[in-house]
């Protein structure tokens, strides 16, 4: 039986944003590149170009031999661990990809390997090429690739594993790459799915690769640079494979860790009246005021806050101002973080909810892509455009802390989708006013949750 090795990469600049993939066939033996494929893709995101990629690679390596093993090597941590059944495939641009790409050759001839991606730099290059492509309004075409060929096209590339596939399985392969002993959760359950597609479609660790500059521009301040991002994802890998002693957390580098501090009190917050983005754009009551200024002297006493950025709404920018000023530092605005639209429910406590919109209300509670009357947002709406903004930026101000100054909303799907938990766990948190949560976003995917919560720790 032939063997290939099918490297395969994806990405988007912007994510969502112009996307691209590239792939690239070797003879596993001989280190021979066969085959290469790339395409411009239009407007995705990272992932949904990761898989396109891997269904192009696979799909040039059946065209050469329907019969040939396939050993598959991606820098996408959330790809490779999903096609290798290890974690759970949730979202929905995900599944049919996923589904297509396990169609094309029997499992049984199939293994998957992540690997850095300093060492997958010719499908990287074949899909900036194509994305390159795409800007001039073309699509790419062979004669557009400039990969050098020996930087991944030899047998060494595939090193240690030849000799695993005549097996012909997954488990001959895996061997120690399992999650089973990761100490910082005890048990392969607790680990699993933790870097899955939960967090929507642009893991963090694939938010964090870069591919959203040109390649001819320094990355912006902040960003992970290729020496740092290979660091990162060599040292993540060997802590996901090994175990280590007790529970001491496994060392995934420096992650973009966002502080999520919920507003100060605005008239409408002790009487629990809808408040969204829709509304009245209410400002910070006297109590909200203080809450801010308090919030503000245990940020600057921990000292580790280095960027601001702040939904639209005023009382958030209030908060954020109080902040800043503490800190000396200036703030951004961000509409992503904006609260929730909710439509005529604005200015309502839940019981008038109740008493004028029943079906409406019935339905909302359990349905998340239901929305409030009157055409507000949708929790699944929402979900969505804190998935993208996080993405963003996490690329942004990876290996940094950065005050983010939002809503309930906002900061309840944060945690929801680093938890991996499912829509309803939205209703089962509270956040008190002036409230500070944090998320870390790591190099290899995974994410951990602060939760405060109590604003008596400002006092």
């Amino acid at each position: 039986m032939r063997e290939f090795i099918v490297e395969a990469d994806g990405g988007s600049r912007g994510n969502p944003g112009p996307a691209g993939y590239g792939s690239v066939v070797i003879d596993a033996t001989t280190g021979e590149t066969l085959a290469e494929a790339a395409e411009y893709i239009g407007i995705a995101t990272n992932n949904v170009a990761e898989y396109r990629g891997l269904v192009a690679g696979l799909r040039t390596a059946h065209a050469l031999d329907p019969a040939a093993h396939i050993h598959v090597r991606m820098d996408s941590k959330l790809v490779v661990e999903q096609m290798s059944g290890r974690w759970k495939i949730k979202h929905p641009d995900m599944k049919p990809l996923a589904a297509e790409a396990g169609g094309v050759y029997p499992a049984t001839q199939m293994t998957y390997e992540w690997i850095p991606r300093a060492q997958n730099k010719h499908a990287d290059r074949l899909a900036n090429e194509a994305m390159d492509a795409g800007k001039r309004g073309e699509q790419w075409s062979p004669s557009d690739s400039t990969a050098d060929l020996r930087s991944t096209g030899s047998a060494e590339a595939f090193e240690g594993h030849a000799q695993l596939s005549s097996a012909g399985s997954a488990e001959a392969f895996q061997g120690g790459g399992t999650h089973a002993g990761l100490s910082s959760t005890g048990s392969t359950e607790a680990f699993q799915g933790r870097g899955s597609d939960q967090l929507s479609s642009a893991g963090p660790a694939d938010a964090l690769k870069g591919r959203g500059e040109l390649r001819d521009q320094p990355p912006p301040a902040g960003t992970v640079t290729t020496t740092d991002k290979t660091t990162a994802d060599t040292r993540a890998a060997r802590n996901v494979a090994t175990p280590s002693a007790g529970w001491a957390p496994a060392d995934m580098g420096a992650p973009a860790t966002f502080v999520l501090l919920r507003h100060g009190e605005t008239p409408l917050t002790p009487q629990k009246r809808f408040s969204g983005s829709g509304g009245t754009n209410p400002a910070l009551s006297n109590v909200g005021r203080d809450q801010a200024e308090r919030a503000a002297t245990a940020l600057a006493s921990r000292g580790t806050i280095q960027h601001i950025i702040a939904s639209p709404l005023t009382r958030t920018r209030e908060t954020a101002a109080a902040v800043a000023a503490r800190l000396g530092l200036d703030v951004t605005i961000e509409d992503g973080l904006r609260e929730t639209d909710f439509g005529a429910w604005e200015g309502l406590t839940f019981g008038e909810v109740r008493d004028r919109y029943p079906e409406d209300l019935t339905t909302w509670l359990a349905d998340p892509t239901a929305q409030p009357t009157g055409g507000g947002e949708s929790f699944a709406d929402t979900a969505t455009r804190i998935a993208a903004t996080r993405d963003k930026l996490t690329a942004t101000y990876a290996g940094r802390t950065v005050l983010l100054v939002t809503h309930v909303t906002p900061i309840k799907t944060f945690v929801q989708l680093a938890l991996g938990a499912p829509p309803e766990s939205l209703f089962r948190m509270e956040l008190s006013a002036a409230s500070i949560s944090a998320v870390a976003y790591y190099a290899d995917g995974n994410a951990s949750v602060r939760l405060f919560n109590d604003t008596s720790h400002l006092r």
